[in-house]
């Protein structure tokens, strides 16, 4: 156990009321090389994969890019695969170096300078940060609807987690109903833009929340979306002023890298020391390569940007034409008002051949659709046609 939990930290898992068995738990499955139950995605994977879907199936249900990777990344992702039997580390921290210079950020391979951490994805992050921030008595808070991974750590650890809904009309996150809903809050949970909706909350809204928050707690910012968005302003510059802020960053969205897994974490060195004990081994070289190139990149973020951003425009366009309520996004999900259980109108497209998003229960008759390819949405117009008024 002492090899995967130090002292300080048993200490700080005993000061934030969990029992000495309560951090055995966790140590045990660490021990034992297993990853802890939330961290394989699957459980939540249930949530947007379909068995046996057909082949020609429109899949516009999991917020995938069906772009994939930039043929440049592409192309360094084959060549990375003949020096697959070597761990080659080198090339998580080349990576961590090329987005530090993006973001302005310092990256290090000493941990104790780095702002830098590289993950497979952005889930892991957000879960480890719920284990070391977050406690019985001090809970995680998240908007409602929004993105519930992070809701399964806290669970695991006997944390409460606090669903904050959505301001109604702007539908982004209600910063100062956050905070009073938990005044001694561990981690505060803001997706900008928003999964599911894709609304963005603004800068301002964000800068209130990390001023105004209980000592001790920390602000956690997803951009998994931020480069889709064509008006969202980073956060990163709050990690190089020494804020209680973790930024998330993954290259599963605008990148296309979401089979890949590739993503990182932004914050001070202290914080990022508080997170990464809680996973261990290397990053696969296949994604680290394919996101370097794609972080090098000059035109990639504006190009896609652009092309989602005139699928999704034209589809708003097509759903006003037809008074069908949705709301507007910048990201490349929208909510949709199915005017019946969401459940049943997905049943109702699938049948067409066509799979759209999951349902949130706080809106039962809204469902979540991803942006795709150009055809995609031609098919899901054509299908929605049928089902809509049926």
């Amino acid at each position: 156990m002492a090899s995967v939990l130090t002292v300080d930290q048993r200490r700080d898992f005993l000061r934030r009321g969990f029992s000495r068995r309560s951090f055995g738990r966790i140590a045990t499955v660490l021990t034992a090389g297993a990853t802890l139950p939330f961290y394989n995605e699957r459980a939540l994977a249930q949530l947007s994969m379909v068995k046996n879907m057909p082949a020609d199936a429109v899949k516009i249900n999991a917020n995938e890019n069906p772009m994939g990777p930039s043929p440049e990344a592409a192309d360094a992702i084959y060549n990375s695969v003949k020096k697959g039997g070597r761990y080659m580390y080198e090339e998580t921290y080349t990576l961590a170096e090329a987005m530090a210079e993006v973001e302005g950020l310092k990256s290090s391979y000493d941990p104790h300078e780095s702002m830098v951490e590289i993950f497979a994805g952005s889930s892991a992050p957000l879960h480890q940060a719920v284990l070391a921030f977050c406690s019985k008595e001090r809970p995680f808070v998240k908007a409602d609807p929004g993105y519930e991974a992070g809701e399964r750590a806290a669970k695991f650890i006997g944390a409460k987690t606090v669903n904050v809904p959505l301001r109604k009309g702007t539908w982004d996150h209600d910063v100062k109903a956050m905070l009073a809903a938990a005044p001694n809050a561990g981690l505060f949970y803001i997706c900008n833009p928003n999964n599911p909706t894709g609304t963005l909350t603004n800068r301002a809204d964000i800068e209130y929340l990390v001023a105004n928050k209980p000592a001790g707690s920390v602000v956690m910012i997803d951009e998994a979306y931020i480069h889709i968005s064509p008006s969202a302003v980073p956060c990163s510059d709050m990690v190089a002023a020494g804020k209680d802020v973790i930024i998330l960053r993954t290259f599963s969205k605008l990148y296309g890298m979401a089979g890949l897994r590739a993503g990182a974490a932004f914050a001070r060195p202290d914080l990022l020391r508080k997170i990464t004990p809680y996973s261990a081994g290397a990053m696969p070289i296949t994604s680290m390569v394919g996101a370097t190139v794609s972080v090098r990149s000059k035109n990639l973020v504006p190009e896609r940007r652009k092309a989602i951003g005139d699928i999704r425009e034209d589809t708003f366009s097509w759903l006003a034409a037809r008074s069908v309520e949705f709301i507007p996004s910048e990201s490349n999900c929208f909510m949709m008002n199915a005017k019946r259980p969401g459940a049943e109108f997905y049943k109702a497209m699938a049948a067409q051949n066509v799979y759209i998003g999951r349902v949130w229960p706080v809106w039962p008759n809204w469902v979540r659709v991803t942006v795709g390819s150009k055809d995609d949405m031609a098919k899901f117009k054509s299908a929605f046609a049928k089902v809509y008024n049926a």
